[in-house]
């Protein structure tokens, strides 16, 4: 039993309140640690903390910030295995997608170690006669992070490493279903060199999500979650005069040409559907095959979902592990439930999924649905679990149009060997993160990650070059150092 406690002021300490919720196993329906219901008070205590490390934090040189970051990068890839077997204990995703995981979040660390170069600003000199003018990016103050249990590893990584290579400094809530991993990874930023107060983590719920949106103390909040809590956390931390960006859900469409490889483009649905058994917002949700495609891509898929052996994350032959908790189980299965009584036909049906060994383990299999209309739930709403949908279109601007009408705009992929086909479906897409022959459109750590339409609330969007600027302000200097023109007899001849 790990026995998980906040991290404030470069060390551990208990809660001010004695709530505590299960963190669980979930292959095994196990609890293996229990975390703290942080209150406000817990969240105004490592505010404090931040607040006292910033200056010291802000005048470090940036390259000694980025040398830190370089430490850490290098301990996070000496201890990459050990964390992603404990990431799939607590999560319960493959081991496979849990090294994938934590090679991700690295990346991320890896670009926020850049910082020196990210951070230039502009210059121009003589924009009016004696007067020049320059940018520089400066760090704003204390930025609050809000991350949910999908990727308990890599969303953290996403945003703090740049929030503190920038200058800044932090108070992270991280899921409270699957927070031991990232305290591992907030104890190899301690040992490389991360001073007390410079990241700060506070455990809990909803009441400590907002203490860090209402608190006057913090200037900035990312967050990923929900589509309908991502709006919430958005206005609510936007009234109260901080930034935000919101990363929320997503109903990803992939749409098949006929002229696609359908061998690929089956391996690249089945993995963008059951992987992390749906639990992610790049999840493919609706398979349209377009004219002949539909066909072909149906009987591939539903072959290949009925084969997927599910079971413990640790064991090498295990495809698709559990969902994270029973709640989230029982609430898949009641989107199954809704699917089957709007009418949509249930080709592949998981909910007696089971593991022999294992019964108390939170189990879906995977599930495919054929003839989902627009209105039905199972065709509109973001289901987070191993659930697809094949639909059928007569052209890619049908397909293209099933797409528009749904309300999330998080990532979109087209199959097909058609160069133009791509460019027109680039062109016309509408979706943040497209991919042509991917199934899982994720971008690297050097490109900005989000939405669009109700997937995302905000400007700039994570990692990136615009984590650099969401974590910084713009100054603008405009010098005036003489009042007369230049004396041309006193410029140095080449």
């Amino acid at each position: 039993m790990a026995d998980v406690m906040n991290y404030v002021g470069g060390g551990w300490r208990q809660a001010s309140a004695s709530d505590t919720l299960p963190v669980s196993d979930p292959a095994r329906g196990e609890e293996i640690g229990r975390v703290p219901v942080s209150t406000a008070v817990d969240v105004d205590a490592a505010v404090k903390a931040a607040s006292e490390a910033y200056p010291m934090w802000r005048a470090t040189p940036s390259p000694e910030r980025a040398r830190v970051l370089f430490r850490l990068k290098a301990l996070l890839e000496e201890h990459k295995e050990e964390l992603a077997v404990q990431l799939t204990r607590e999560h319960g995703k493959i081991l496979a997608e849990t090294r994938g995981e934590v090679q991700r979040g690295i990346e991320n660390v890896e670009h926020a170690c850049g910082v020196p170069t990210l951070m230039m600003g502009d210059t121009v000199e003589e924009i009016s006669r004696g007067i020049d003018s320059a940018s520089w990016r400066q760090p704003m103050g204390v930025f609050g992070i809000i991350t949910p249990y999908n990727f308990p590893v890599m969303i953290p990584l996403w945003f703090w490493p740049y929030a503190v290579a920038t200058g800044n400094t932090v108070v992270l809530k991280p899921s409270e279903q699957d927070p031991l991993t990232h305290q591992k990874i907030v104890e190899l930023a301690e040992k490389a060199g991360l001073p007390p107060g410079v990241l700060n983590v506070v455990h809990g719920s909803r009441e400590t999500v907002e203490a860090i949106c209402d608190h006057p103390g913090i200037v900035g909040v990312s967050f990923v979650g929900s589509s309908n809590v991502a709006e919430i956390v958005y206005r609510r931390a936007s009234a109260a005069g901080k930034r935000a960006q919101t990363l929320g859900g997503a109903k990803n469409y992939l749409i098949v040409l006929p002229d696609a490889d359908m061998d690929a483009t089956l391996d690249a649905c089945a993995s963008s559907i059951f992987g992390s058994t749906g639990q992610r917002c790049l999840a493919g949700s609706i398979v349209v095959g377009v004219g002949d495609a539909h066909a072909q891509i149906r009987e591939r898929l539903l072959d290949h979902a009925s084969s997927i052996k599910i079971g413990d994350g640790l064991e090498p032959d295990t495809q698709m592990g559990p969902v994270i908790s029973a709640v989230h189980r029982d609430r898949v299965k009641a989107f199954i439930d809704k699917g089957v009584s709007e009418g949509a036909h249930l080709s592949l049906d998981g909910r007696d999924a089971t593991v022999e060994g294992l019964e108390d383990g939170y189990w879906v299999g995977p599930t495919v649905f054929e003839d989902v209309s627009p209105d039905m739930s199972i065709g509109t709403e973001e289901i987070f679990g191993p659930v697809a949908a094949i639909n059928k279109a007569s052209t890619v601007e049908e397909a293209i149009s099933m797409m528009h009408g749904s309300r999330y705009g998080n990532a979109c992929s087209l199959f097909t060997t058609s160069g133009r086909a791509a460019r027109e479906f680039r062109y016309h897409a509408g979706i943040s993160m497209i991919g042509i022959n991917i199934g899982v459109a994720a971008p690297m750590a050097f490109f900005p990650f989000g939405g669009s339409k109700q997937s995302f609330y905000g400007d700039l969007k994570a990692a990136g070059r615009d984590a650099v600027s969401f974590y910084t302000d713009q100054r603008v200097v405009i010098s005036r150092w003489s009042t007369d023109p230049p004396d041309p007899h006193l410029i140095p001849k080449p």
